[in-house]
């Protein structure tokens, strides 16, 4: 559960990366009376929480902890320590008390009421400037010189010997908007181990024909239920030209990516009626059409809009038998052949590995250097699950500085 900082003797920190994890450790060290430099490589703040907020700014996830913590599958066990710290209640609490109300939408997922990422961003802001939290934007960390942090700014390199340090850089999606992971081979040569970065979250290719390529990309496959192996997802899907993307493919995207890197490709089934039965289907199907074409049957009699009855035909032509269209409404078949890049994705797989840090999240190879955020090897699929996780990890980080700094006085 939340907890307020304990006050600790005045310390300078430094804070690399200024996104949702790197603001949140700053804030908190702050609180607790620390001298607090925050360095962002570009000319401004979490400009990848901005891009995330531009359909809607997804914070958190109303479902209960022993489900929502499931959502990290390997790293479950290290993301649920860092949510029992910083839960999706305190998180809520926390935007709230920036001045910005929030609801929990139909599907569970917490936004604030306004939707939009930049009213939270300047009321943030306006706090860390109220507990002297020092932003220092262009300030490009390159690594360690003679034991001091080297930054190139504007006005050339500058060595900074602060008495801990949070490093929450990203992961290596977007890099346009900072996140290159640059900063890897540092690591490794401080002795952390660094997993290839690999991209999360993100669209698979498939061999559509130029007709359903040409006439339905950008069209949403609304409410399906998308199946690999023994895993389904519900939610939305999208046709792009070069496959298939959105919430429901994001959800299995771990396990698509495992399959196309292990097999080169993977097979899903998208049910296009999840709530509607076979039989029910059938039903439905095999009433008289009349005139109408298969189509407009489908899309009258079952409620199918034209980029699924496309999509329908992507495995062929539809069988005669009202049964059979049934079937492959229940189950379409579909190949992905391929990954979309890091440049693509909304997050990354990858990054320090969780074993080279102690509980604090400081780096047992170097004492005093602590890491947050995408940094770290995690992933979790969209729906609040990553901002729940970046945050909470922030949260984490400071408090493991004002643990370690106390431990040396």
């Amino acid at each position: 559960m939340q907890q307020s900082p304990r006050p600790m003797l005045s310390r300078t920190v430094h804070v690399i990366g200024a996104g949702p994890a790197g603001l949140m450790a700053a804030e908190r060290l702050a609180q607790a009376g620390a001298t607090v430099v925050v360095h962002e490589r570009m000319p401004s703040v979490a400009r990848k929480m901005l891009m995330a907020g531009r359909g809607g700014l997804n914070l958190t996830h109303s479902e209960p902890l022993d489900r929502f913590t499931t959502r990290y599958g390997s790293a479950q066990p290290t993301a649920a320590a860092w949510i029992d710290r910083f839960p999706p209640a305190d998180l809520t609490a926390w935007v709230e008390a920036l001045g910005q109300e929030t609801f929990v939408g139909s599907s569970g997922r917490v936004f604030p009421k306004t939707m939009k990422t930049s009213p939270l961003l300047r009321a943030w802001l306006a706090r860390l400037e109220g507990l002297g939290v020092e932003i220092r934007t262009r300030s490009r960390w390159t690594g360690w010189r003679d034991g001091a942090l080297a930054f190139e700014t504007p006005d050339g390199e500058r060595l900074e010997t602060p008495d801990a340090v949070v490093l929450a850089l990203g992961g290596a999606s977007w890099p346009r908007l900072g996140s290159d992971g640059a900063w890897a081979p540092w690591l490794e040569a401080a002795g952390a181990a660094v997993a290839p970065f690999r991209p999360a979250n993100v669209g698979f290719d498939v061999a559509w024909s130029g007709l359903l390529r040409d006439r339905f990309a950008g069209q949403p496959l609304k409410g399906v239920a998308i199946t690999h192996g023994d895993r389904t997802a519900r939610g939305e899907a999208m046709i792009a030209r070069y496959g298939i993307e959105g919430g429901a493919v994001y959800a299995l995207s771990s396990v698509l990516r495992a399959a196309v890197e292990a097999d080169g490709t993977a097979q899903i089934r998208i049910d296009l009626k999840p709530d509607v039965a076979t039989g029910r289907l059938t039903e439905r199907l095999s009433q008289p059409r009349g005139k109408a074409s298969l189509s407009n049957h489908l899309r009258k009699a079952v409620g199918l809009d034209p980029a699924a009855v496309a999509l329908l035909y992507e495995a062929g032509p539809l069988p005669a038998s009202p049964r059979a269209i049934a079937e492959r409404i229940k189950a379409m078949p579909l190949i992905l052949t391929g990954v979309q890049g890091l440049e693509r994705a909304i997050s990354s797989a990858g990054g320090v590995a969780l074993d080279g840090v102690d509980e604090r999240l400081m780096l047992k190879a170097r004492p005093g250097v602590f890491v947050a955020g995408e940094m770290l090897d995690w992933e979790a699929p969209t729906g609040g699950y990553l901002l729940q996780a970046s945050f909470a990890s922030g949260v984490v980080a400071a408090l493991g500085v004002i643990d370690w700094l106390d431990s040396r006085d």
